[in-house]
């Protein structure tokens, strides 16, 4: 079974005013009649059923959280005692999902990202589901053709493969121009959208050679969850982890990592800047005030 995983513990600080530490971005209507979190389930339906959804905030988010996705069980907006970066979030939605479903393959996605049209995204998951099922240890990422030498995003070099799955020959970190330049000409880089696939108990085995006190603190955390003594250790053990991301905690350690050309179209709306873009407004004055309208309401 697909369970989405939405990863929703932003800061809030690249769209303020309007955005802060208790409204980020991910809950705001930046484009669209819908907030960012909304649309980001949104798109799995018909795919993944809202009882498999989770969401991984931090407290002073997670109330607004849950109204703003009433259809998600109010047990499944899992709530981080501290900020440990997206290794530790992951896992402790990969225990959860676990309790659920022991067979769970999760689809982990950021909760602030414009994604469309919403069939070939669910295509393309599906695909990255079959990639998992024929191979259960198989990590999966996407890659998202670059259109142009971003300094700002991660990329991924791309190996043998074929039909739009390749496997991943190497990670390259945020690069300088030249070298955003070549890896654009070389035609096998792709950026590294965040977005992933995989079997909940392989990603747990992954940490468990790579991050072994952070496997053996979510096994201890996953032996209380539906205990009242649940949230005392939770906040116990959740500080205690390390604070890194997936990426470097086991992407770039890990063999069997494949990544998907994503068919679909995608934007991080990284600041004001990217709405008229994503809106497709002129420069005729209506950006601006719609940007005037969404910084003073």
């Amino acid at each position: 079974m697909i369970h989405a995983v939405i990863m929703a513990g932003g800061s809030g600080t690249r769209f303020w005013p309007q955005s802060r530490k208790k409204l980020p971005k991910q809950l705001l209507r930046l484009y669209g009649d819908r907030t960012m979190i909304q649309q980001t389930l949104d798109r799995c339906s018909g795919l993944i059923d809202p009882q498999h959804s989770w969401v991984v905030t931090n407290a002073v988010q997670a109330d607004l959280t849950r109204q703003q996705l009433p259809d998600l069980p109010a047990t499944n907006v899992l709530v981080e005692p501290a900020a440990r970066n997206t290794a530790p979030c992951i896992g402790l939605a990969a225990v959860h999902a676990l309790q659920q479903d022991p067979d769970a393959i999760m689809f982990v996605m950021p909760a602030d990202h414009v994604i469309g049209p919403v069939e070939v995204f669910q295509e393309a998951a599906q695909k990255a589901v079959s990639v998992v099922q024929q191979d259960p240890d198989q990590l999966v990422l996407f890659g998202i053709p670059p259109t142009f030498p971003s300094t700002g995003y991660g990329y991924i070099e791309q190996g043998d493969g074929g039909h739009g799955v390749y496997q991943v020959q190497s990670f390259r970190e945020k690069p300088d121009l030249a070298t955003a330049e070549s890896f654009i000409e070389s035609g096998r880089f792709y950026w590294n959208c965040g977005i992933f696939c995989w079997r909940a108990d392989a990603i747990l085995k992954q940490l468990e050679e790579f991050e072994p006190q952070m496997r053996q603190q979510l096994d201890e955390l996953a032996g209380f969850i539906g205990q009242d003594s649940y949230q005392n250790q939770l906040e116990y053990l959740f500080p205690q982890m390390n604070s890194i991301s997936i990426d470097f905690a086991v992407l770039e350690r890990a063999t069997g990592v494949s990544v998907i050309e994503a068919p679909f179209d995608w934007d991080d709306v990284g600041s004001w800047l990217a709405v008229p873009r994503l809106a497709g407004e002129d420069d005729n004055g209506q950006f601006h005030e719609l940007l005037r309208r969404r910084k003073h309401n």
